[in-house]
């Protein structure tokens, strides 16, 4: 039997719609809504604490295809300890060494999935011209609608840990300081 003209076109523009479901979404970074800190034991008494204020990026996600795209530039001169030796010694060639190498990069195509919500992002961290693997774990996720922007705001609490040596920053290991970095990072993209 062959299909009449009008049920063809219903069922071309239902595959249209699903394939452009299918698409994933482009998000940018909100940098008033993204936060880059880490956290580092003090020789086992305190914990020092500090971000990166400039950072810049973009996501694609397609939650029904559980795929994703992530690419985040953080200005590594940006980092903020609100203490200015400390800052200064971490901009040193003993930590991030800025002059050399002003920025980090975190690159995905590996996301995973619970359901609809982004459980995981593995993927590649390069810092001081290294580049080496890194894993966020999901704390939370969310998308909602903004009523403000207008558009659909997703994002999330993420973390990973990282040593610090797999990059070449060994400074200050041979005294006791620790090699593990705690990296949490606070996210929002705005659909474009």
């Amino acid at each position: 039997m062959i299909p009449t003209l009008p049920r063809l076109l219903a069922a071309l523009a239902l595959t249209s719609a699903a394939v452009a479901q299918a698409q994933p979404a482009a998000y940018m970074l909100d940098p008033t809504h993204t936060f880059v800190t880490f956290e580092v034991s003090h020789f086992g008494t305190s914990t020092n604490r500090g971000r990166f204020d400039k950072k810049q990026g973009s996501v694609q996600l397609d939650r029904a295809a559980k795929t994703g795209k992530l690419e985040v530039t953080i200005d590594t001169a940006s980092i903020n300890t609100g203490t200015e030796a400390f800052t200064k010694h971490l901009q040193s060639k003993d930590f991030l060494d800025v002059a050399t190498h002003p920025s980090a990069k975190f690159v995905s195509e590996q996301f995973s999935f619970n359901g609809d919500k982004v459980s995981e992002i593995a993927g590649q961290f390069t810092l001081l011209g290294k580049t080496q693997p890194l894993t966020l774990k999901t704390l939370n996720f969310n998308c909602y609608q903004s009523p403000m922007l207008k558009r659909e705001v997703c994002g999330g609490d993420f973390e990973a840990t990282m040593q610090r040596s797999q990059w070449g920053m060994n400074w200050g290991l041979n005294m006791g300081m620790p090699d593990q970095v705690r990296l949490v990072i606070q996210v929002e993209g705005v659909r474009q």
